[in-house]
């Protein structure tokens, strides 16, 4: 597989929910945004077929956000975070802030999940733009108060196991809500 169709084969998969098999073997970059738009396609995948009462539904008492909207959508504005506000310096968007720390997932509760994975797939795109533009050793131009800005590589990294991590929540909330059973 050449590295001009492993950036671009994996983003077709994203509107779909179509599986997406990272290469056996390639260099880091390939191999990082791969995976990534493989799980990526993955979030869509998960979310194939639930009502709109199931998307809004909570069934985990001690987590009352944790909602398959909420959780699309959370991942919507981490993409957003990463790469245009901390990789490039942008104006961070996101809904939430000192008023509302939750906000993205309340937001993901109360708006149809089409839209969010919609919104999603967009934010995607243009992450994966920025990515295509950047070194993997590229420092962010934003960083934490005190700390080392970090680099694209640790960026995709990082979203790489935030994205898995949460498409892990998706099947467990859809199976609470509709008994659904993910991989």
């Amino acid at each position: 597989m050449s590295e001009t169709t492993s950036r671009t084969a994996p983003a077709a998969g994203l509107r779909t929910g179509t599986p997406v098999e990272p290469p056996h073997a390639a260099d880091e970059r390939t191999m990082l945004t791969s995976w990534l738009d493989q799980h990526r396609a993955t979030v869509r995948r998960k979310c194939q077929g639930i009502s709109p009462e199931h998307a809004a539904a909570a069934p985990i008492p001690t987590s009352p956000l944790m909602t398959v909207g909420g959780i699309v959508s959370h991942l919507r504005w981490v993409e957003h975070v990463w790469f245009e506000t901390t990789m490039l310096g942008g104006l961070d968007r996101a809904p939430y802030g000192p008023g509302d720390w939750d906000a993205e997932w309340r937001i993901g509760a109360e708006r149809p999940l089409a839209e969010l994975l919609d919104e999603y797939d967009t934010q995607c795109a243009r992450s994966r733009e920025i990515a295509a533009r950047l070194e993997l050793g590229s420092s962010a131009r934003r960083s934490r108060q005190g700390e080392a800005p970090v680099t694209l590589r640790w960026v995709l990294a990082h979203l790489l196991e935030e994205t898995a991590r949460h498409n892990g929540h998706l099947d467990i909330v859809r199976e609470l809500v509709d008994g659904t059973v993910g991989e």
